[in-house]
């Protein structure tokens, strides 16, 4: 699309109010401004553009709401900034000013800018401090952990997919945690000041000082991923390693052509873990074959899904702008390991074109994907890769495509229909990462190569999911025995039970 005009940019001033914001301003040339924008791989921020004789100004807000929650700073990244006009057609940008160091906004964000060549780039990241900033400080303060003489806290330590959301298992846990002990603290560790955290939890920024101490004075640490060489776990301290999801693809020592050096990480990591949490007996076979883990497993369900039979539907629908009668189909692949920033192997765009008016189509990357990939805008799709927790998007799914995502094992909960769109299945299997069992032999839904074919299977859903219902039961029972709504509230009682909090 050719330019509307030119936007000078003069003046750029960061404001540290109660209300951070970056405050721009220019000079009026040729074009009628209205909007700009900070756009980046996950989040847009946007601001009207005031115009006073031959003045414009805009005031970019560095606290805003995602998905209707809480105002938080931007997500840590590089932003483009973008005006348009009053018809959005875009702007061309020239900065003629000298632009703001680097600077800190405690508790929010620290911002960078760079002036290019076409235009203003605006970077943000974690407000760490200058003594908390940089290779030299965190080998400071990892030094210091380790060696301080710590004492121990009645407090839990939360970590989820290294701490870019606080979700899956731990935020089940969280939560029944904070209904039955309200008295204990509750830390969670997060990447940035935007992840949002549990009501009344505490945010510990990621290589904070106060994110090492906790993390090496809290009794229990609750975490469904590796805790990774950074952590030393002291004598009074318990890890309860919850994972992220019943496997079909193979995973540590069981991985295809795992080479010596990732299978000695992999017994290291085990060897920081007290107790782990599985889904269902499958789940346990596989943890003490793939991690030689010889400790307890606790077989209490997922307390992540206990909010597929608790939750409020409705009230996620609202919170994501859909309409009551649109249907709402989840599209959640599992990453690739050859292509780790790659998300829509379904070419989702396509997809949702065939489908037509009356559907919308969720796409949700792993979280692997999270930082790599960028947003996918398209009719009747929304892309939800960084929603805070996918099992409040099972909720509002009226069906579910995947491929070799662990989310099957999950979603079954809901007894909605099921579709893999598996093109690449003997590639995955026989030369990625390998299968613990035969899934076309057992799928609770079918196995698609076809789009097309796809397209006209959920259109006829209903008859799907009639003609997979024994394999669909059969899965329950093998993989959802205890998925009852109550797994948070048997692990949280089994942990104060045993004295391993409280």
């Amino acid at each position: 699309m050719p330019v509307a005009g030119l936007l000078v940019i003069d003046s750029v001033t960061v404001l540290t109010s109660l209300s951070p914001a970056i405050a721009i301003r220019g000079e009026l040339t040729v074009g009628n401004p209205s909007q700009l924008v900070l756009r980046g791989s996950r989040q847009t921020i946007c601001c009207d553009i005031v115009v006073t004789g031959s003045r414009w100004s805009a005031t970019v807000p560095l606290l805003n709401s995602v998905w209707g929650g809480p105002l938080l700073p931007p997500r840590s990244g590089r932003y483009v900034v973008i005006a348009s006009d009053a018809t959005g057609a875009p702007l061309a940008i020239e900065v003629d000013a000298e632009l703001p160091a680097p600077q800190l906004i405690e508790g929010a964000t620290r911002v960078f800018f760079d002036d290019l060549e076409d235009g203003l780039d605006v970077r943000f990241a974690a407000p760490l401090s200058d003594r908390e900033r940089g290779p030299l400080q965190q080998a400071a303060l990892e030094a210091d952990y380790r060696s301080a003489r710590l004492d121990p806290i009645n407090a839990v330590f939360f970590e989820s997919f290294y701490g870019q959301n606080a979700s899956c298992n731990p935020r089940a846990i969280d939560r029944e945690l904070a209904r039955l002990r309200p008295d204990i603290t509750r830390y969670w560790s997060v990447a940035d000041a935007s992840v949002e955290v549990p009501p009344g939890a505490v945010a510990l920024i990621d290589g904070s000082a106060d994110w090492w101490r906790i993390r090496g004075s809290a009794r229990l640490l609750v975490v469904n991923d590796w805790l990774r060489n950074r952590f030393r776990k002291r004598p009074f301290q318990t890890v309860l390693q919850t994972w992220h999801g019943t496997m079909l693809k193979k995973l540590a020592l069981s991985r295809l052509r795992l080479g010596l050096r990732p299978a000695l990480a992999t017994l290291r990591e085990r060897a920081r873990w007290d107790i782990l949490l599985a889904q269902n007996p499958y789940s346990t076979n596989v943890f003490r074959s793939a991690y030689a883990f010889l400790g307890p497993v606790w077989q209490e369900g997922y307390p992540r899904d206990d909010v597929l039979l608790t939750g409020d539907a409705r009230a996620v629908r609202r919170r994501l702008g859909i309409a009551d009668e649109v249907t709402v189909l989840l599209y959640a692949p599992t990453w690739r390991d050859d292509r780790p920033d790659h998300v829509d192997h379904l070419d989702v765009s396509r997809f949702a074109q065939s489908l037509g008016d009356g559907y919308v189509t969720l796409i949700r990357g792993h979280s692997r994907t999270l930082l790599p990939g960028e947003n996918l805008r398209a009719k009747n799709v929304l892309d939800v890769t960084g929603y805070p927790d996918i099992s409040e998007l099972f909720l509002v799914a009226d069906a579910l495509i995947t491929d070799y995502s662990s989310v099957m094992f999950d979603f079954t909960v809901t007894g909605k229909p099921l579709f893999f769109f598996t093109p690449d299945i003997v590639h995955y299997r026989e030369k990625l990462r390998g299968f613990y069992f035969d899934l076309s032999a057992v799928a609770p839904g079918p196995l698609v190569s076809s789009p097309d074919e796809l397209v006209a299977l959920v259109r006829d859903r209903d008859a799907v999911r009639a003609r997979y219902d024994d394999k669909y039961r059969a899965w329950q029972r093998r993989f959802n025995p205890r998925d009852d709504g109550g797994a948070a509230e048997r692990v949280v009682r089994r942990l104060l039970e045993e004295q391993v909090i409280g």
